[in-house]
């Protein structure tokens, strides 16, 4: 009985999550200036928008609509990932400031 019952729950879980299965996630690397793959340093394209991940951090994401969102504790972490965070967002650390500034960026905890 009690397997019939967890089952059920399972196919439940499922069904009501049906959308999380059907998702279109795609990982790629990114890359350097000379076009090599760079380890570690991600950008994550979901149907809500784009995430950029260093290890094993998201530090930002880019919403097809709305904010971008910034990670409030690791958006400036380090040298490697702040030079690939200006990437993902094309732009300078003093326009990245900027927006933080006048709200157009949002801190937030993304992790």
């Amino acid at each position: 009985m009690a397997t019939a019952i967890n089952s059920m729950r399972f196919d439940s879980l499922l069904s009501t999550n049906h959308k999380l299965y059907n998702m279109k996630i795609k990982v790629r690397n990114m890359t350097s200036n000379a076009g090599n793959n760079v380890p570690n340093q991600f950008v994550i394209n979901t149907p809500k928008g784009k995430y950029f991940q260093s290890y094993q951090s998201i530090i930002a994401f880019k919403p097809y609509h709305g904010k971008t969102q910034l990670d409030e504790s690791t958006w400036d972490y380090s040298n490697t990932t702040s030079k690939y965070r200006r990437q993902f967002l094309n732009e300078h650390i003093h326009e990245t400031r900027a927006k933080i500034e006048s709200g157009e960026y949002k801190l937030t905890n993304l992790n």
